[in-house]
């Protein structure tokens, strides 16, 4: 029997020093949630901390580097001893290459740089969270992710690998933790007009850009629950919004819809 879970009261967003984290952590505090975050920068932290409190929310900040496990367990710790259970976990921590180039031509340490941001520092987090989050009755789990994930790119190899590893643990922690109160999801908060975003030539002369706000409001429609039928799965704001989503839901459900996943060829494909 699948465990009904409440809605969230408590969140932890890494990289919530700038760019979308900081987003996330100022529209979680304004929604009421206690918030925690994590970063590699005090100054930045401590400056979305004190935005955070003029909400009337506690907030906290940890110094981290998501790849660095000793870092990790530190900040967790003094998190959790401030905060108490986390039942919203955001892994928004995140990189891309250097270059915008072919896999070819580009470095391979910064490839691999990029792939353990993305993959190791969610994994490093995410354990680090969920044993209490579990003991408390379940949680949520938010990997912030891209359309990288599942579509071919001209370049920024590392960034793909790294994004479709995060959809592969979103899928697994769902299959393993879902009847013990745990629901994952994807969140792609299109391109939002951020520092990185900004630098990267891919972007250049681009016009249109995703609102914050409603990158916030996905993810506080998945706090309180309301996308919880969807576990495991992936959403994009800018595009999807709840009230769609909920919506649809029968349809994704049916077509088991918006996973990575191999698809076949048609009824005499071997892999079914």
């Amino acid at each position: 029997m699948t465990t009904t879970v409440g809605p969230a009261r408590t969140a932890l967003v890494t990289g919530a020093g700038r760019g979308i984290g900081r987003h996330l952590a100022l529209g979680l505090a304004e929604a009421g949630f206690a918030v925690g975050l994590v970063g590699r920068t005090l100054d930045t932290l401590e400056e979305t901390a004190e935005a955070c409190r003029r909400h009337g929310v506690p907030a906290t900040a940890a110094v981290a580097d998501v790849v660095e496990a000793g870092d990790v367990h530190t900040a967790m710790d003094a998190i959790h001893a401030d905060l108490g259970s986390i039942d919203l976990l955001v892994n928004n921590a995140g990189a891309i290459e250097a270059l915008e180039v072919p896999f070819a031509d580009d470095d391979v340490e910064d490839v691999w740089r990029v792939i353990e941001v993305n993959i190791r520092g969610p994994l490093l987090v995410t354990q680090a969270v969920l044993p209490r989050m579990l003991e408390a009755g379940g949680g949520r789990i938010v990997g912030l992710s891209s359309g990288a994930a599942y579509r071919r790119s001209p370049a920024h190899t590392g960034y793909g690998i790294g994004k479709g590893g995060l959809a592969r643990l979103t899928v697994m922690l769902d299959a393993q933790y879902r009847d013990h109160g745990l629901r994952t999801f994807d969140l792609s908060p299109g391109v939002v007009r951020t520092d990185m975003s900004t630098s990267m030539p891919m972007h250049e002369g681009r016009t249109a850009w995703t609102d914050p706000g409603d990158v916030v409001d996905l993810l506080a429609g998945i706090a309180r629950g309301d996308l919880d039928a969807l576990s495991g799965r992936f959403v994009r704001a800018g595009v999807d919004t709840v009230d769609a989503l909920r919506a649809a839901t029968d349809q994704i459900l049916a077509t088991d819809g918006r996973v990575l996943r191999v698809t076949s060829w048609g009824d005499d494909d071997p892999l079914g």
